[in-house]
Order: structure tokens, then C-alpha cells, then sequence
């Protein structure tokens, strides 16, 4: 083996009958590298986009929510609430939800269609964003109420400003059945950073929903949040045991399915499509190899004439190829992991928030998408090496010598 290395090296690096083949070679290396730093871009560039996604909308919704499939809602959520959090350890906290659509409007004409939630706001592990309002404070009483900041910008409300909540829900009244209506005062602005849910969400006190949708003590669903939200498959299969055909148990990637597989297809399609360009540069490799083999057939002569087998013929020129297929891959992965640093400090891409619920997308390097990248390179690489390094194996003595 050290010897077959010996003369790869002088072949790549040393020889003035070669130069063509060397710009070959180089050109090699550079469209490997161009081909593993475009793959680790995009498979990082669709990371961040899922990820963010998917931190946002958890962050706003449960990891796994707990409904009656009656409709009815929970009359006993208390001691639901107790049995989630005793008996299933990955289960961080369970809040109780009323839920609701309802039509809001402002001191002016302006009316908009809104979600009605209602939290249990004093607890110490509601969603981080609550703690951190971009105006006012948290509601307190059941007439106070917070805008996600894009309705409050679109009915031109702020907070201290009163507003009109109209619920769909009927009530009986001397000019007969009428909607159902409260005048709330917004305390406060909040803001999730996910645009659809600060667009159309309306945030009050759990008695302040329940008066306004006419449940008593009853309550919606179940809002279970996981210390990791990758259980949630698992904690959700267990939950639907134990509770039973009464109760729908959902997970957040059920809630979202339709995004997340449209977001993994997309990322399957991208990482094939741009594995062509790798393909495509290891065919630089195989010319390459099988010009220098055409030119070294008196050196492959004079080697096999000395004693050299055909398996150390082939080990040179796959060895050729091999390096080759590393340098691009070493410097495709300098090129991508640095593009990636910088386009996340400077925030490279910028996209309308209301169109892809993010600001800027983040570029998210994934360990296993990396490792993909990598094999994936040099498994083209060395096959590509195979041809070439068999031709050259397969050169005759007598017909590399006969004219010397």
C-alpha cells in the first residue's frame, strides 16, 4: 500500500507531461466541493425553516391535546389534569383551554374573525411569550383581554383601548335570538413570532372564556406540554389506552401534518436533485483517471515488467480518485459550514412574514444530514475510481513495451 500511495502522489502532484490532467483533477475537486457545500446549504437551509416552524407553532399550541370527542367539553378536567401529570413522567405541565371563534371589533368600523382562548393566566408555566408582552400586562379580571400584536395593528387597537367580542354562540333576548356579545379592554399586547397565530388570537383568563361561551366550569380540551416533544408519539399512544374511545388524543404533529410532510418531501427532493452535481463532478474523475491512464501505459509497462501486480496498479490509480473524491468533500464542507455561519449572523435571508410565518430563516446544521452528506460524496467518489483503476490493471506488458 505504500508504495501503490508513492506513485499516486507523484502522479497527482509532480510531472510536467501532465499538466491537463492536473487541471482536470482540480477541476474535479472544485465541482465535488461546489456539489457538497450546495447540499449541506439547502438540507440546512430547510432545517432551520422546519425547525423554526416547528418551535413556533408548539410554542403557541400542545404537544398533545386531549379533546372529547362528544364536543361537550371537560366537566371534571381537575382530576384529568391530576392523573396526566402523576402517571406519565415526560409530561412537564397540563392546562385546562376554552376555545372558541368569535368576531372582534374595534372603535371603528374595522372587524376581524379571531380564535378565543382561554388560559389559566396565573400559573407559572403558561407559554414563555406571555411573559414577555410586547405592551401592557396580563389580563386580570374576566372584562381584559390580550391582542396578538398583528389584529391589534389591523382593528388600530392598543393597549387601554376597549374592544367588542361578538361570539357566534346564541343568546335569548326580548328581540329574540340574538349573538352573543362582551365589551373587553385590552391589557396588553402579545406577540408568538408565529404571524397567523398573532393575526387571528384573542387571549383571556379561563373564567372569562367560560362566561363568554356559556361553560360553566367546563373547559375545551386538554393542553399537554412534554419535556421533550419528540414523546409525544409515544405519550399519546399511552394516553389513548388509557383513556379510553371518549377521548381524541392529537399531537402536535398530527395538527401539522400537512406542513411537516410537505416540508420533508421537500427536503428529500432537494438532497437527490443536488446529489446529481456530485455525479456530475465524478465524471470529471473517471476522464480524468482514464486520460492519465492512456498517458501511463509505458510507466504501467515498466512497473508490471519490474514485478508489480495488476491489484497494485489498480490500488495507484484508485487511490488517485480517492483523494481526489476527499479534498472536494474536506473543502465542500469548509465551504458550506462556513456559508452557513455567516448567513446566520448576518441574517442573509430575509422572507415576509406573512407569507412564511418567519422573519428570516436560520440555517440549522444537522449531525445526520452531514454524516449523509459526507458518505453519500465519497461513495460516488470511489466508485467512480473503479473504471479507470480496472483499465489500468487490465494494460498488457508486451503492449506497453512493444515500442520501446
Amino acid at each position: 500500500m505504500k508504495f501503490a500511495w508513492f506513485i499516486a502522489r507523484r502522479y497527482l502532484t509532480k510531472g510536467r507531461k501532465n499538466s491537463f490532467i492536473s487541471i482536470i483533477s482540480l477541476v474535479s475537486i472544485l465541482g465535488i466541493a461546489i456539489g457538497v457545500a450546495a447540499l449541506i446549504i439547502a438540507l440546512s437551509l430547510i432545517n432551520g425553516f422546519q425547525n423554526d416552524i416547528r418551535d413556533r407553532i408548539v410554542s403557541s399550541s400542545a404537544h398533545v391535546m386531549v379533546t372529547d370527542r362528544f364536543g361537550e367539553g371537560f366537566a371534571d378536567f381537575r382530576r384529568l389534569n391530576r392523573e396526566l401529570e402523576g402517571e406519565y413522567p415526560q409530561v412537564k405541565a397540563v392546562m385546562p383551554v376554552v376555545y372558541g371563534t368569535v368576531l372582534v371589533k374595534g372603535a371603528a368600523r374595522e372587524v376581524a374573525g379571531a380564535v378565543f382562548r382561554g388560559l389559566d393566566l396565573g400559573r407559572t408555566d403558561k407559554e414563555p411569550w406571555l411573559d414577555s408582552l410586547e405592551f401592557g400586562r396580563l389580563p386580570a379580571g374576566d372584562r381584559e383581554l390580550l391582542l396578538g400584536r398583528e389584529m391589534a395593528m389591523k382593528l388600530n387597537l392598543f393597549a387601554g383601548d376597549s374592544c367588542l367580542v361578538v361570539s357566534p354562540q346564541a343568546a335569548l333576548s326580548p328581540l329574540g335570538i340574538m349573538p352573543r356579545f362582551k365589551k373587553f379592554r385590552i391589557s396588553g399586547i402579545f406577540r408568538s413570532g408565529l404571524f397567523e397565530f398573532d393575526n387571528g388570537t384573542v387571549i383571556a383568563g379561563l373564567e372569562a372564556a367560560q362566561k363568554l361561551f356559556s361553560l360553566g366550569e367546563r373547559v375545551s380540551y386538554l393542553q399537554v406540554n412534554l419535556h421533550d416533544i419528540f414523546d409525544a408519539e409515544k405519550v399519546a399512544a399511552a394516553m389513548r389506552q388509557r383513556l379510553g374511545p371518549r377521548y381524541s388524543v392529537i399531537t402536535w404533529k398530527e395538527l401539522n401534518q400537512s406542513l411537516y410532510s410537505a416540508l420533508k418531501l421537500e427536503k428529500t427532493v432537494l438532497f437527490f436533485t443536488l446529489t446529481l452535481i456530485i455525479v456530475v463532478a465524478s465524471l470529471n474523475i473517471i476522464a480524468g483517471l482514464i486520460l492519465m491512464v492512456m498517458q501511463k501505459v509505458k510507466d504501467i509497462g515498466i512497473l508490471l515488467s519490474y514485478g508489480t501486480s495488476s491489484a497494485q496498479i489498480r490500488h495507484i490509480f484508485f487511490l488517485q480518485g480517492a483523494v481526489i473524491g476527499v479534498l472536494g468533500t474536506v473543502l465542500g464542507l469548509l465551504l458550506g459550514l462556513g456559508f452557513c455561519q455567516l448567513a446566520n449572523r448576518t441574517e442573509l435571508i430575509k422572507v415576509p412574514a406573512e407569507i412564511y410565518q418567519v422573519s428570516f430563516v436560520p440555517f440549522r446544521i444537522g449531525l445526520l444530514d452531514l454524516a449523509a452528506v459526507v458518505v453519500v460524496s465519497l461513495l460516488i467518489s470511489f466508485v467512480a475510481t473503479l473504471i479507470p483503476s480496472r483499465r489500468a490493471a487490465a494494460v498488457s506488458v508486451v503492449d506497453a513495451v512493444k515500442y520501446e
